[in-house]
C-alpha cells in the first residue's frame, strides 16, 4: 500500500508501471535525511529530496541534476559495476515518467533526475560480512590493496591541494568541539573534550610543516571521504569472482571530499577499532602503508581517527536532543556516543614508542614473526623489500634488477628504513623494522640512534636450519621479496658484538610461534 505521506513521484515509483522493466513487488522505499532510494529486485534508484542543510544544497532542479551526475561520477571511481547513469523524470499531467539519459520517454522537460543502481543484497556489507565473522586478514588486505589502487588514481590538483591547508582542517574540527558542548556531563567528560582539544591545538600550532609536507607530496586527494565498513560491499560478479566496492562517497561537499588519504583510510580502522578488532586494524594498515609507501602520514593518521570517531559521536549525540526519539533509544545513543567520545579521546594520547630490529637469513621466517607481533603489540611493521621497491619507482610485484640489490641501494635501503624507524617510535609508534641486518654497521647505526633519541631497542636474530630455509624459499610465492633458495650460500651474519647483545633476543622459527614471542614479551 502506497504511504500517503510520500510525495507524488516516490509513490509512483512504488509501482510496477513506472519502471521500463520487471521488479519484485512490492518495492522497497528506504528513506535518509536526504534522499529516498527504492529498491526494485535487479535495480535501485536513488533520488535526492530539495533540501538545503548548508554543508549539502540540494534546494534546486539545476543542483539536483548536477549532484546526480557528481555521484554517478565519483562512484564509478570505486563502484563501476552497481552505478549505471542518472537519468531524468519527466512530467505528463499527473503521470511521471522515467527518461532514458539524453532521451526522455515523456514529454516536456525534467521535473526530477534519479541515480540508477544495481541493487545487490545487504549481506554483501563489510558490516555485515564482519558480524557473519567472514571479514579475514586476507579481504582486509585484499581491500588495502584497493583503497591504495583508488588513491592512487585520484585526481589532485592544485585546487584540491589548498584543503590539506591547516587553517581548513582546523575549521572542521574545531566545529565538531562546538557543537558537542551540550553533551559535556551526558556521553562526553569535560576532562576528554578538553584532552582531545588541546591534542589538535597542539598539532595545529607545532605541526604546520607537516600538514605542509602532506600537500607538497601530493597526500591531498580528491578522495571517497565516507570510506567506512558500510560504504563497501564484497561483490561477486557473472564469473563467481569476488571484487571489493567503494560505493556511496561523498558527492555534495568539496571539504569532505578533498582530504588527505589518512582522512580516508581512518575510517576503516576506527570501524575495526570500535568492534574491538585492533588486531585486523593493523593488519589493514600495514598492507595499506605497504602499497602506498606513505608511512610519513602516520604522524597524522590519529589526527584523523580522533577526528572519524568523534564525528561518529557526534552524530550519534545528535538523537539526544530529538524529542521524536524514543527514551529506550537515547540510552542506547548515549552509551554509543560516549563510546565513540572516549575512542576519540585515546587516539590522542601519547604512547611510548619502541624500536624492533628483525635480523637473519632469507626464509628464517623474520616476516611471519613481525607479522604476528605486529598485529599483538598495533605495531607498525616495515619490510626492506617494500622500502627498496618504492625507492626505486617499481611496482612491489615487479622482480627487482640487480642494480635494485647495489651496495649504494642497499644502503638507501637502510638508510630509509632507519629514518621511518626513529621517526615514527618517536612520535609514540612501536616500529619493527623487517630486513636482514646481517651486517654489523646497520645494527650498530640503529642502536646510536635509539640511545640518541631515548628509544627503547630490541634485536630479534631468527634462525633456522639451511634446510628449512631452502625449503620455505622454494615454496614461497605471491611475495614481494626477490630472494630464492639459490641466494641462500651467498648470504651469511656478522656475528653480534658485544655491544649489540644487550638488545638481542634469539628467535627459533621452527618453534611453536607463540612460545617464541614470549621471549619478546618478558
Amino acid at each position: 500500500m502506497t504511504d500517503a505521506l510520500l510525495p507524488a513521484l516516490i509513490q509512483q515509483m512504488t509501482t510496477p508501471a513506472f519502471y521500463p522493466h520487471s521488479v519484485i513487488e512490492p518495492i522497497q522505499v528506504i528513506q535518509t535525511h536526504i534522499s529516498y532510494v527504492l529498491l526494485t529486485g535487479e535495480y535501485a534508484y536513488k533520488v535526492k529530496k530539495p533540501i538545503n542543510f548548508g554543508f549539502l544544497d540540494f534546494s534546486t532542479l539545476a543542483k539536483r541534476q548536477h549532484f546526480c551526475a557528481e555521484e554517478l561520477r565519483l562512484n564509478q571511481r570505486g563502484a563501476a559495476e552497481l552505478y549505471l547513469e542518472a537519468l531524468p523524470i519527466t512530467q505528463d499531467g499527473d503521470r511521471f515518467q522515467l527518461g532514458a539519459t539524453g532521451e526522455p520517454d515523456g514529454t516536456g522537460e525534467a521535473v526530477e533526475y534519479v541515480v540508477k543502481m544495481r541493487q545487490f543484497p545487504q549481506s554483501s556489507l563489510f558490516t555485515e560480512v564482519f558480524d557473519r565473522g567472514e571479514l579475514t586478514e586476507d579481504v582486509l588486505e585484499q581491500l588495502a590493496r584497493v583503497l591504495a589502487d583508488f588513491h592512487a588514481h585520484a585526481e589532485t590538483n592544485d585546487y584540491i591541494r589548498s584543503f590539506g591547508q591547516v587553517a581548513k582542517i582546523r575549521a572542521a574540527i574545531d566545529e565538531n568541539y562546538e557543537q558537542t558542548l551540550q553533551y559535556v556531563g551526558g556521553p562526553q567528560t569535560q576532562q576528554q573534550l578538553d584532552e582531545t582539544r588541546e591534542y589538535t591545538d597542539r598539532l595545529f600550532a607545532e605541526q604546520e610543516a607537516l600538514f605542509e609536507s602532506r600537500v607538497a607530496q601530493n597526500w591531498i586527494r580528491e578522495c571517497h571521504g565516507d570510506v567506512h565498513l558500510r560504504n563497501i560491499a564484497l561483490w561477486r560478479d557473472a564469473l563467481g569472482h569476488d571484487k571489493i566496492l567503494l560505493f556511496d562517497c561523498i558527492e555534495f561537499n568539496e571539504p569532505f571530499r578533498f582530504v588527505d588519504v589518512m582522512f580516508d583510510i581512518a575510517y576503516i580502522i576506527m570501524d575495526l577499532d570500535a568492534r574491538d578488532r585492533r588486531d585486523l586494524s593493523n593488519r589493514f594498515l600495514n598492507a595499506y602503508l605497504e602499497q602506498t609507501g606513505d608511512w610519513e602520514g602516520l604522524q597524522v593518521l590519529p589526527l584523523y581517527l580522533s577526528r572519524q570517531s568523534y564525528v561518529r559521536a557526534k552524530v550519534t549525540s545528535f538523537l539526544l536532543s530529538d524529542p521524536s526519539v524514543p527514551e529506550a533509544t537515547k540510552q542506547e545513543a548515549s552509551t554509543t556516543a560516549a563510546r565513540y567520545y572516549r575512542l576519540a579521546w585515546e587516539y590522542t594520547q601519547p604512547q611510548q614508542g619502541r624500536l624492533i630490529l628483525m635480523a637473519g637469513l632469507s626464509g628464517a621466517g623474520k616476516s611471519t614473526v613481525a607479522r604476528q607481533l605486529a598485529q599483538q603489540r598495533g605495531a607498525i611493521h616495515i619490510r626492506s623489500d617494500a622500502v627498496r621497491k618504492h625507492l626505486a619507482g617499481i611496482p612491489l610485484e615487479a622482480h627487482g634488477s640487480q642494480d635494485l640489490y647495489s651496495a649504494e641501494m642497499t644502503q638507501k635501503t637502510y638508510d630509509r628504513l632507519l629514518h621511518l624507524g626513529i621517526t615514527l617510535a618517536s612520535q609514540g609508534y612501536t616500529v619493527i623494522l623487517d630486513a636482514k641486518y646481517d651486517r654489523q654497521p646497520f645494527r650498530q647505526a640503529a642502536i646510536e640512534q635509539a640511545i640518541a633519541h631515548h628509544i627503547s631497542l630490541q634485536i630479534l636474530h631468527c634462525t633456522a636450519p639451511i634446510a628449512v630455509l631452502q625449503q620455505r624459499l622454494q615454496q614461497r610465492h605471491d611475495d614481494i621479496s626477490d630472494a630464492t633458495a639459490d641466494l641462500l650460500p651467498k648470504q651469511h651474519m656478522d656475528d653480534f658484538s658485544p655491544t649489540e647483545q644487550p638488545y638481542l633476543i634469539e628467535l627459533d622459527t621452527t618453534q611453536d610461534l607463540e612460545t617464541q614471542l614470549e621471549k619478546v614479551r618478558k
